[in-house]
């Protein structure tokens, strides 16, 4: 089974120059379980992309999968 942090991280690290940099934290909050995704400063542009439509795509992937959570997920860029 895909975990969504292995999802998450499946989608990133082909976009970056600087893999190892990739973190996923998991937190929980009211209504839902946060994915906070730090990379490193100079991956940011690749990740977000031209208008935010790379992240967009990501986390319409992540949002539409399948989820072992009773919450809806969310995931946060975090440039370290």
């Amino acid at each position: 089974m895909v975990t969504i942090e292995s999802l998450i991280r499946d989608l990133v690290v082909p976009l970056v120059h600087n893999p190892d940099a990739v973190q996923i934290t998991r937190r929980e909050e009211e209504r839902f379980m946060v994915f906070d995704l730090t990379i490193d400063a100079h991956d940011v542009g690749a990740v977000i992309g031209h208008g935010g439509q790379v992240i967009r795509a990501i986390r319409t992937v992540v949002y539409a999968a399948k989820s072992p959570y009773s919450k809806r997920v969310r995931l946060n860029v975090v440039d370290a």
